[in-house]
């Protein structure tokens, strides 16, 4: 009985200096990987302000599963010229985020994808440079592969989960920016 025991609490050790050992890289890690997550977030939403001044980070989006906080894009001048959207769904690999800008009509005008957890050479291409144009410019974006064209169809052939979760994020800004701007749909 006096092994099991020793045996037990050798173990016990073992583990909570294993926990200790992984509770202090994480405290080292944690900041630095804030820090590189934020600067991602920020070069996303300076590569889809196309040259735009970016306003503060709004909130105050309730009710909205997509939409997570928005910024308003102002001219040189002044004048509003569109929003940035952060929006949040759902692809193969988990959760995708995504910097998307809509002029004030509520038209899609670029998009970025942030960070994402798809399966390489599948879903991933999703943040490669011309994936986005599919999207771009649609009064409304499908939601199959059905509506797209040959080439674009071909593009997400394989990634249909990671197609349709950024399609509905990006309806769902469309819809939100529209609701901003007081917009029939």
């Amino acid at each position: 009985m006096k092994k099991y025991l020793k045996v037990a609490f050798v173990l016990a050790a073992i583990c909570a200096g294993a926990a200790l050992a992984l509770a202090l890289v994480n405290s080292v890690t944690a900041p630095v990987i804030a820090e590189v997550e934020a600067r991602k977030q920020i070069e996303a939403f300076e590569a889809v302000s196309m040259g735009y001044t970016v306003g503060e980070e709004e909130f105050a989006v309730e009710g909205n599963a997509y939409v997570s906080s928005y910024r308003l894009l102002t001219s040189p001048s002044g004048e509003k010229t569109g929003y940035i959207l952060n929006l949040k769904t759902t692809g193969y690999g988990g959760e995708i985020i995504v910097a998307a800008s809509y002029s004030p009509d509520g038209l899609l005008t670029a998009a970025q994808v942030v960070s994402s957890s798809e399966t390489p050479g599948l879903g991933k291409k999703s943040e490669d440079p011309g994936y986005m144009d599919k999207y771009i410019g649609k009064a409304q974006i499908p939601l199959t592969k059905d509506a797209l064209s040959d080439a674009d169809s071909a593009a997400v052939s394989g990634a249909t989960i990671t197609f349709t979760g950024l399609a509905r994020a990006f309806n769902a800004g469309m819809s939100f920016v529209k609701e901003l701007e007081g917009v029939s749909k």
